[in-house]
């Protein structure tokens, strides 16, 4: 080993680089932040060879002053931070005072700003270690920084870019992120001299809507629940998609603290686990979320690109927003929350949903009472809505104070007319044809009554007449240590007899013929990944879910019609009942519209 040097400072500032520039994507990040960060309402990028050659960034910010453009070039200088308590309570996106110095030293980088009413001022550095001078420049309020020929004088980081598109690809992901936090920001994105993208600054809820729709697709807001949800200390807002609108993989989830993009752990834990009861298979849910928490409960200077967060109350962060999205799906029930479920083409076999709905509506008012004037309803149905109306007269009566020019009332999912195949049940409501899956829709109501009625007695547990010894690392008795009480609640009690044995005394009834110990295994990798566990929760639910799959009503099965309105009614007053216990569609409708379409009438 050589004797201890200090480095060069491009030398240092270089390996810095490598931290935080990764590619042209990282570069356009640290610039747009710091847009952001001075106020910005206005940002223009130029992008040249997909960032290699050219990347311009302009905005209309406060701008540097003149004193201070040299220094802004220079290692560990920043306006953001002046004291350690600043790091406990950051609320701008940039505060390290690396970048720009970084970013110097591997690219040749322009800087020309003005402040308000003040001429404008430029400085220049070439990845080389030199003295910055700072010169007039004509310019109006505000920032331009143009960085060239980045890694010119590092070639072999150069080697690790991928071709032009890619490296594009990503710098346009990366506004589309940051266009979806600041909606009262213009954004303007050019390719090789061509504009790519726009985004005009959004300040009503019917402009923010327009931009997440230009973003994510017209097809993710036609089918998403708004989320309002608020604590003291924490809000969580944005827009979760229903589950029928799953994705084979997690390329539509964007979640934001305070206005920053993350990558969390935790935060992916707490969706999943909303979405458990209702996703099919290994499909991923897709959302826009924001959440607002002091900033003295989060850590944002745990990685240096600032990617992940830490967050000090993190169960509680946790356990907010996975109640919050929980209890945002758990509502969504046919006829409420003004959502229909996917409507088959019967030709094309195409998946769509009414691009016009309203997603605001009073679950308890929630009762369709529109019936197209040219079309008359089979005695049978008029029979039971007769029946219908005496029984619930209170209901209809309220109903037809708000819609007085209502004539009839008809549930959500209609009456049923007929069983096709002994599989599917037809019935009519005031949209015409509805088609359910008798055996998944009647397998989520016996799932969700089977989950109430455990937990309404959860205590209650089988003693072990041989108790099970489980033998388990130090650190996996140790994380599961004082958690005793907590495994007690589920019914599992358990007991630590030495080092690295455990004992279970009593397990549920419903978790008799599981694999305890891979279980409690489970439980300790989850505690120390995540500092909580819901595998004994999961496992129930597999087991509850399982009981209902074999109790629920099977196919070829002949029902009466009184038995198929209990069904409709049933699920009607049961969450989820959009989907099965594995998350396939209990039902779908087809409107009278669309029959029409298929048929040619009024063409």
């Amino acid at each position: 080993m050589s004797r201890i040097q200090k480095l060069s400072g491009i030398l240092a500032n270089q390996i810095s680089a490598g931290e935080v520039v990764e590619r042209p994507a990282s570069v356009v990040k640290e610039l747009v932040e710091n847009s952001l960060d001075a106020g910005a309402t206005k940002i223009d990028l130029d992008i040249d060879q997909g960032g290699m050659r050219l990347i311009r960034v302009r905005d209309n910010g406060s701008g540097v002053h003149p004193d201070d453009l040299v220094l802004a070039l220079s290692r560990h200088t920043t306006s953001k931070i002046k004291e350690l308590n600043d790091l406990e309570k950051i609320n701008t996106l940039g505060f390290r005072g690396e970048a720009l110095a970084s970013i110097s030293s591997v690219s040749r980088l322009a800087l020309i700003s003005a402040v308000a009413n003040n001429t404008g001022w430029q400085v220049q550095g070439e990845g080389i270690e030199q003295e910055l001078q700072s010169s007039p420049a004509a310019h109006p309020q505000g920032t331009t920084i143009e960085v060239r020929d980045l890694f010119f004088n590092t070639p072999a980081r150069k080697k690790f870019l991928r071709t032009e598109k890619t490296e594009f690809e990503h710098i346009d992901e990366l506004i589309k992120r940051m266009a979806l936090s600041s909606f009262d920001v213009n954004f303007t994105l050019k390719h090789n001299q061509k504009l790519v993208r726009q985004y005009r600054a959004a300040h009503s809820e019917v402009e923010r809507e327009q931009r997440v729709s230009s973003l994510c697709g017209q097809g993710f807001m036609d089918n998403v629940l708004k989320i309002e949800s608020e604590m003291p200390g924490l809000k969580l807002s944005g827009w979760v998609a229903l589950p029928t609108f799953s994705r084979a993989h997690a390329d539509l989830q964007y979640f934001y603290v305070n206005g920053r993009i993350v990558r969390d752990k935790l935060v992916n834990h707490a969706v999943r686990q909303a979405y458990q009861d209702v996703l099919y298979g290994n499909r991923h849910p897709a959302f826009v979320l924001f959440l607002d928490i002091e900033p003295q409960q989060v850590d944002v200077n745990v990685h240096p690109t600032k990617h992940e967060v830490r967050f000090r109350e993190s169960r509680l962060v946790h356990d907010f927003i996975f109640h919050s999205i929980q209890d945002a799906l758990a509502h969504i029930r046919p006829g409420q929350c003004g959502i229909a479920p996917p409507a088959v083409n019967l030709v094309t076999g195409e998946i769509t949903i009414p691009a016009e709905q309203p997603r605001h509506t009073h679950p308890e008012k929630s009762f369709s009472s529109y019936i197209p004037e040219q079309r008359t309803l089979p005695f049978k149905v008029r029979e039971q809505m007769a029946a219908y109306q005496h029984l619930h007269a209170p209901l209809v009566a309220e109903n037809l104070i708000q819609q007085e020019q209502a004539d009839t009332i008809i549930p959500p999912l209609g009456f049923a007319l007929a069983q096709l195949r002994n599989i599917f049940i037809l019935a009519e409501n005031a949209e015409g044809l509805v088609l359910i899956d008798m055996h998944a829709a009647h397998e989520r109501v016996l799932y969700e009554q089977l989950k109430k009625n455990f937990s309404e007695r959860r205590l209650i547990s089988q003693p072990l007449l041989v108790p099970l010894t489980v033998k388990l690392s130090e650190r996996e008795m140790n994380i599961l240590d004082g958690h005793e009480q907590a495994f007690q609640q589920m019914g599992l009690r358990i007991e630590r007899m030495g080092q690295e044995t455990l004992v279970i005394r009593e397990v549920p009834d419903v978790l008799r013929d599981s694999n305890l110990e891979q279980l409690l295994r489970d439980i300790a990798s989850d505690l120390i990944e995540n500092e909580k566990s819901t595998r004994i929760d999961e496992r129930i639910d597999h087991c509850l879910a399982t009981m209902s799959c074999h109790a629920a009503v099977r196919a070829q099965r002949k029902l009466t019609i009184p038995e198929m309105n209990a069904l409709l009614r049933s699920m009607e007053n049961t969450k989820h009942s959009g989907q099965c216990n594995h998350g396939r569609p209990t039902w779908t409708q087809f409107s009278i519209a669309e029959l029409d379409r298929l048929f040619l009438r009024g063409q």
